[in-house]
């Protein structure tokens, strides 16, 4: 999904799972591990990954299980514990400590990995508008669109249009080509989305009773961090940034104004922008502690 040369693979989890992971730009460049938001698939991150490949940087994402092209839990049963594991077995699979940037989901999991591992598998970490502690009218919004289409849609125009009303702040409509990895078809020609419905029960229905947890690992990152967040977003305030940054004091805050939660696809450009500098700053200070140990 990045671009023409990059490389899928399959790779197994301890309980047998197969995830797909996507590979691309050069092999010598910072590895930057991308984890994608409830729901989502690696797609989410394409047209940044694209950019980060063509300056220099080695862009992993991959579909966490029960998304996308990875697995599905026989039977349901998924738990917090499974996601931790599988995105420190990805970070583990790189042949550097990747920089990992995580959405909503795949930030809280970055969090749990990074505090409660040592040591932490990362080199870096930037959280895409997650904070351990999160806005519940946010989430409760995302949830309802999750759930409002349990008999799929009739064609992929019934889709855009769905998806056209829950982020009006996008002027262009999803295309076919688009929808495409994000749909599958089912035995009575509906086309349902690529998660498997399980997940709703398995991780979200208690996951407010994880916010102590992530507290506690958050206040125990020691990698250098970068909080992105969106200036209309529900899900991340102003109260649950300041909080953060209290936990996290050697974190980083920047605000992209016109995005709401969905950064990458609000503002695909400036979150880009803010990632390259990140890494940048971070090749600089490294290089900076070499010469002085040297």
């Amino acid at each position: 999904m990045f671009e023409a040369d990059s490389r899928i693979a399959r790779l197994t989890t301890p309980d047998g799972l197969e995830l797909a992971v996507e590979t691309c730009g050069p092999g010598g460049g910072p590895v930057l591990l991308f984890a994608h938001g409830f729901g989502q698939t690696r797609g989410a991150w394409a047209g940044s990954a694209a950019a980060l490949a063509a300056e220099g940087c080695r862009c992993v994402s991959f579909d966490s299980r029960g998304h996308g092209e990875s697995d599905r839990v026989p039977g349901g049963g998924y738990h917090i514990e499974q996601f931790a594991s599988d995105l420190a077995i990805v970070a583990a699979a790189q042949p550097e400590a990747p920089i990992l940037i995580g959405a909503s989901m795949g930030g809280l999991l970055g969090l749990v990995v990074a505090g409660e591992r040592r040591p932490a598998p990362f080199r870096a970490m930037v959280l895409v508008d997650i904070t351990p502690r999160w806005e519940a009218a946010g989430v409760e919004r995302i949830l309802a669109f999750m759930q409002a289409h349990p008999d799929g849609f009739a064609d992929y125009a019934h889709a855009a249009e769905a998806i056209a009303e829950y982020m009006p702040q996008r002027r262009e409509r999803k295309t076919e080509d688009q929808l495409r990895p994000l749909l599958r078809a089912g035995h009575d020609g509906r086309l349902r989305w690529h998660w498997d419905p399980a997940l709703l029960a398995g991780v979200v229905s208690d996951s407010e009773r994880y916010q102590p947890r992530l507290l506690a690992a958050a206040a125990k990152v020691d990698v250098p961090l970068l909080l992105l967040s969106g200036g209309r977003s529900d899900v991340v305030s102003r109260a649950t940034v300041e909080e953060f940054l209290q936990l996290v004091p050697h974190a980083r805050h920047a605000e992209l104004p016109a995005a709401t939660h969905m950064l990458a696809g609000d503002a695909n450009d400036a979150f880009t922008r803010e990632i390259a500098t990140f890494v940048r700053n971070l090749d600089r200070r490294d290089a900076r502690k070499g010469m002085a140990a040297g």
